[in-house]
């Protein structure tokens, strides 16, 4: 959409407000309401905000800075009693340059530099989330019993989903599925692929409303990767392709025994190289980590394969125009515009210096021995968040894909937290120690 077709937009969907959305660089989304008569001044103009009070932004002495509407991002928020619409905005500095630790402007610098080698990135995620009770506050109750792919009656939130998917096809999301998910209370709903900005775009929009119908309706929706011991976390696989800027799909060879050509085994390469550096982005929290342990069906180990579903890489069955390479390991509360720039930066890393990856693993890799580890070369993720930005800081490419500015404010929030955490007396230490000792 163009600027005039918003403004019909607005006065044919007697639209009253807009919210312009944008998100910091923890990936949490912001948003300032216009009324319709300020849409036009938005679009030519932007909007003016407060910098220095969004964390990891800019300090107090430069905080001017404006919000630029994407006219493409218009929708109506279905949900809403009033007739409140939104565009996801472009954060500028107030002379109107690109501000470099916008999570947006980073995705759209690192796309350029593939386009510049000829490929569009495409993704498709699959955020997982929970539904829980609520009694004023958020629960960890369970809303349901459900299993895997469970219907009526174990899945009792059937409906609930049933909504939220009207909802995100009436925004133009093209809904693929939804099922419930191996855990109680846990689901999933898919949606079509798409260029990475735009899907990232998605991702955002996908989390603020599942959370709102769900709190619309009675309950409490959560992407926290791990919010119940001892039972599957959430994941957010992401799946992702090269395709040529003339729309052929670079990752596909019909004569290849995987039907992989030779630029999809060497993003796979670049994946792997980059493998821990990519976790601190893609698994962002201290809780994410409680989920990247063995038995739970989430990736803990470096290496790939084509069928096999303990491997952090897989290779799903589509096969020409469908074939992708779907990175296991990442969770729903990563930034996604960080998350996609990162994974594209390492994927065209190995494409530009051919790295190949190695032999892909068939065998079931939690069961192995540590022998068998080392016989096949099969190096374990990050065990913690520390881990994981210790990795982060020794890789220059991750780096230089979130711009120094990103950088380090994400290092310094990830410090942070870890330091806090570390600090704080758990349940589980009272359990094991208070009467022992």
């Amino acid at each position: 959409m163009d600027k005039e077709t918003v403004l019909e937009r607005v006065e044919s969907d007697g639209i009253d407000f807009v919210g312009l959305q944008f998100t910091d660089i923890l990936g949490i989304v912001k948003s300032v309401a216009i009324p319709s008569e300020q849409v036009e001044k938005a679009l030519d103009e932007g909007i003016a905000f407060d910098g220095s009070s969004i964390d990891g932004f800019v300090r107090i002495q430069e905080s001017d800075m404006r919000l630029d509407p994407d006219p493409d991002t218009f929708t109506p928020l279905p949900w809403r009693e009033a007739n409140v619409a939104r565009m996801i905005c472009d954060v500028k500095r107030s002379d109107g340059e690109p501000f470099e630790s916008d999570p947006r402007h980073v995705l759209k610098r690192v796309t350029r530099e593939a386009e510049g080698m000829g490929y569009v990135m495409n993704v498709g995620p699959e955020p997982e989330f929970f539904l829980f009770e609520t009694d004023g506050d958020a629960t960890t109750i369970p809303h349901d019993s459900g299993g895997y792919f469970d219907f009526d009656p174990k899945d009792t939130a059937s409906d609930i989903r049933r909504k939220m998917m009207l909802a995100l096809e009436t925004m133009g999301f093209e809904i693929e599925a939804s099922h419930h998910e191996v855990a109680a209370g846990q689901h999933e709903i898919d949606f079509k692929y798409g260029e990475a900005l735009v899907t990232a775009d998605n991702v955002a929009t996908f989390r603020t409303v599942v959370r709102s119908i769900a709190k619309e309706l009675g309950h409490h929706a959560t992407f926290m990767p791990k919010p119940i011991h001892a039972i599957n976390g959430s994941g957010m696989h992401i799946n992702q392709s090269l395709f040529t800027t003339g729309g052929e799909n670079a990752f596909v060879d019909d004569g290849d025994e995987f039907g992989l050509s030779e630029t999809a085994y060497r993003y796979v390469g670049g994946l792997i190289e980059h493998a821990p550096a990519l976790t601190a982005v893609t698994n962002p929290t201290v809780n994410s980590y409680k989920r990247l342990v063995p038995g739970y069906e989430a990736p803990v180990y470096v290496a790939w394969s084509d069928v096999n579903r303990s491997a952090l890489i897989r290779v799903p069955a589509g096969r020409g125009s469908s074939t992708r390479i779907e990175l296991r390991s990442p969770d729903p509360s990563c930034n996604p515009y960080l998350g996609f720039a990162v994974n594209l930066a390492a994927g065209l890393d190995g494409v530009r210096r051919g790295i190949e990856p190695p032999e892909p693993v068939r065998e079931n890799v939690y069961e192995f021995t540590e022998e068998r580890h080392r016989e096949y070369g099969v190096e374990q993720l990050p065990g913690s968040l520390k881990e994981a930005v210790d990795a982060l800081e020794g890789d220059e490419v991750v780096k230089d894909a979130l711009g120094d500015h990103v950088y380090e404010k994400f290092v310094q929030a990830k410090r942070a937290e870890w330091d806090e955490y570390k600090a704080e007396v758990h349940d589980w230490e009272l359990e094991k120690y208070l009467e022992t000792y």
